[in-house]
């Protein structure tokens, strides 16, 4: 390779994808369109006047660098997107049923919602918890409440992605001792921790420790998951986020792969082999409304991340190079008003993510601006992506927007305007510098205030909002209702676990970590074993709060 013309290399490359395609393993499905007409696997430009040399530089094939066009030669041809529903809510036996209720009817993921307790390091029994446990998540404080959740759902044989960041690494542990107590190989576990603290201090806010010593937790779970758990994606790391805070497409972009980044560099500073972790880092995008805008970022997000990670960090594994993600659609864009158009919403928004080439998928439901889904509103989001999946025709073709005049320019200025952000995030030092100094906390807020004046003055309608809206309107879906009862039994129930535990086998356990923390030491086998004595996530969390104290945000003007 050097020497060839970009005619060759076009040919050579072609030749290459055409070979893995062939042998990859296909669908035994109609990929016709409703007419009978052929559907190609891939299009190409044809007519032989295109800018060969920039078609192999920014598009190239599916499968290979940059991967604007996919990760995968065939794409949804072999292997549709994992259909993974996010839910979470009340006691532990209240969401295994949901698990059970969506697996049922199609599902091919679990994803778990913790609510604001568990989120922020405290047990159910705790005086902060009162009137939150279960409300918007399920409620998780010891193993026992894990092994509750997971009843009879082997955890070897499904993949599970776990939205929580803070105390990330006390819910992880659980999750595996789980798998342990069931006999799983955890070496085979499949799924993804969101575990993204940048985030929080960004947009969601929902963190403990202070950003190094965050940063450090981080590192020694990626660590210990190279380790002992291969396939198992150690961070997920999440502009949902940073879009629902009020950022642009634009921003959400720039700011998460500017967290992956960070996190890439932490681990080469460790002394981790960016070939080895950095393929099981992943993404969590926003599929929001504006359709095309959004397949250029997901399209963009790849060759970027590519770039960079072959070009600055030196990964040379096609895997470390591919940037995969898990898209949830907008719950920022649901209306309480007319709450039945959301369905129309979410399916634009999903059809987006799928057209963007995203490996897994959550649809929200109608109601999620009112209260958790109900399980009817969770089964119509699920069929949503169904309907996708097996009657638009859209996963038949492998990037079928790639080409399009309006698509290919708009995904290269959306990257540019990600690469001028990369500059100013340098000129601040990285990427927690600018935490401390309110940069990514003023750009997000300047963006939702400008966003607010469109609405505000009409040059942006949101139907049912600020247009096409109902007087007197009345609501008549049902909505989920979350029962004080729940929460009482929940509380009593933990307070059981820790009367009949071995308390001298916790506070061993407890002070083993503390000892870890003190001494730069792996966190995660001091938890393990705090785990497995019924220690809880509150005072696990303390104990670590002992050593690396807790953030407070500055003040940001």
């Amino acid at each position: 390779m050097g020497t060839e013309s970009p005619k060759e290399t076009f040919q050579q490359n072609y030749q290459a994808w055409k070979a893995k395609a062939e042998a990859s393993k296909q669908r035994e499905y109609d990929f016709e369109t409703a007419s009978g007409v052929h559907n190609e696997l891939l299009y190409l430009p044809k007519d032989g006047t295109f800018d060969i040399a920039a078609y192999n530089e920014k598009l190239g094939f599916p499968g290979q660098f940059p991967y604007t066009r996919g990760i995968h030669p065939n794409q949804y041809r072999g292997k549709l997107w994992t259909m993974r529903q996010f839910a979470g809510f009340g006691t532990p036996e209240d969401t295994n049923r949901r698990f059970k209720f969506l697996l049922k009817e199609g599902q091919t993921g679990l994803s778990v919602a913790f609510d604001m307790p568990t989120l922020m390091g405290y047990d159910a029994d705790h005086e902060l918890a009162e009137g939150e446990v279960g409300r918007c998540g399920v409620a998780i404080s010891t193993i026992e409440d894990m092994e509750r959740l997971f009843d009879e759902i082997p955890l070897e044989e499904v993949s599970t992605s776990m939205t929580i960041n803070g105390p990330a690494i006390i819910l992880l542990a659980m999750y595996v001792v789980v798998a342990e107590r069931q006999g799983a190989n955890i070496s085979h576990l499949r799924g993804t921790l969101q575990n993204d603290i940048l985030k929080e201090y960004i947009a969601q806010k929902e963190y403990i420790y202070p950003p190094e010593e965050s940063m450090r937790i981080i590192v020694d779970m990626m660590e210990w998951c190279t380790e002992n758990m291969p396939l198992y994606n150690t961070i997920s790391i999440s502009g949902y986020h940073i879009r629902e805070a009020g950022s642009t497409a634009a921003q959400e972009l720039a700011f998460t792969l500017a967290d992956g980044f960070a996190y890439v560099e932490a681990g080469i500073e460790r002394g981790l082999d960016v070939d080895i972790f950095g393929k099981r880092l992943s993404f969590f995008f926003n599929s929001h409304i504006d359709f095309f805008e959004e397949i250029a970022k997901f399209r963009a997000a790849r060759r970027i991340w590519a770039g960079r990670m072959r070009d600055k960090y030196g990964a040379k594994d096609p895997r470390t190079l591919m940037c995969r993600f898990h898209t949830q659609t907008a719950g920022c864009s649901l209306t309480a008003q007319q709450p039945e158009i959301n369905i129309a919403r979410t399916a634009f928004q999903a059809l987006a993510g799928v057209l963007g080439g995203t490996q897994s998928l959550h649809t929200n439901s109608m109601d999620e601006t009112l209260a958790l889904p109900t399980e009817k509103a969770a089964e119509i989001a699920l069929r949503t992506q169904q309907l996708i999946a097996f009657e638009t025709g859209a996963p038949n073709v492998v990037d079928p927007l790639g080409g399009s005049w309006y698509v290919e320019q708009l995904t290269d200025e959306i990257e540019a305007l990600a690469e001028d952000y990369f500059s100013q995030i340098d000129e601040q030092g990285g990427v927690i510098p600018a935490i401390e100094t309110g940069f990514f906390q003023r750009e997000i807020a300047n963006a939702s205030y400008e966003y607010s004046q469109k609405m505000e003055d009409g040059r942006r309608i949101m139907v049912a909002v600020n247009g096409f809206t109902k007087e007197n309107e009345k609501l008549e879906i049902p909505i989920l209702e979350i029962k004080e009862e729940m929460e009482k039994a929940q509380i009593e129930f933990v307070k059981s676990v820790k009367r009949r535990r071995d308390q001298k086998a916790v506070e061993t356990a407890l002070a083993n970590l503390r000892h870890a923390a003190e001494n730069n030491l792996n966190v995660m086998p001091p938890i393990l074993e705090a785990v497995r004595a019924s220690a809880s996530v509150g005072e696990i969390t303390d104990a670590m709060k002992a050593v690396f104290g807790e953030y407070t945000e500055p003040a940001v003007f």
